[in-house]
C-alpha cells in the first residue's frame, strides 16, 4: 500500500506540475517592427529574398500598428500585381521593374517615417 500512494503522489506531482507550466506559459507571439519591414524590402531590392520569405512576412498581418497594417497590404498588393510566382527560382527578381520601382518608394516613405518617429521620441 506505502508503495502504491509513493507511485500515486509521485504521479500526481508530475501532472500538477506540467498543468502549472501550462497555465503559466504563453503563447508566443511574432510582433512585426519597422525594422522587418525594411529589411524585407531592401532584401527584395537586391534580389536576396525568396518567395517563402516574402510570403511569411507579408503574409501574416499586423495587428498593433494601422499605419504598418497599411505598408503590408501595399506590399502584398504590389506582389500580386507586379510579382510572378516562380521568378526567383528562374533566377529573375521577385518584382518586375514597375514594382521595383514603387515598392523602393514605399520603402523610402517608410525609412522617412520610422526616422521622423525615433526623432520625435527622442526629443
Amino acid at each position: 500500500m506505502a508503495l502504491f500512494l509513493t507511485v500515486f503522489a509521485v504521479c500526481m506531482l508530475i501532472f500538477g506540475g506540467m498543468v502549472v507550466i501550462l497555465l503559466l506559459s504563453h503563447t508566443p507571439r511574432y510582433r512585426t517592427e519597422p525594422e522587418h519591414l525594411l529589411n524585407l524590402f531592401d532584401k527584395a531590392l537586391e534580389n536576396r529574398v525568396g518567395e517563402t520569405e516574402w510570403n511569411a512576412v507579408i503574409g501574416y498581418p499586423i495587428r498593433h500598428d494601422e499605419y504598418l497594417e497599411s505598408v503590408r497590404r501595399r506590399a502584398r498588393y504590389l506582389m500580386d500585381e507586379h510579382g510572378r510566382h516562380g521568378r526567383v527560382a528562374r533566377g529573375k527578381p521577385l518584382l518586375d521593374a514597375d514594382g521595383q520601382a514603387e515598392l523602393a518608394a514605399l520603402r523610402d516613405h517608410l525609412a522617412a517615417r520610422t526616422r521622423l518617429r525615433r526623432d520625435r521620441e527622442g526629443e
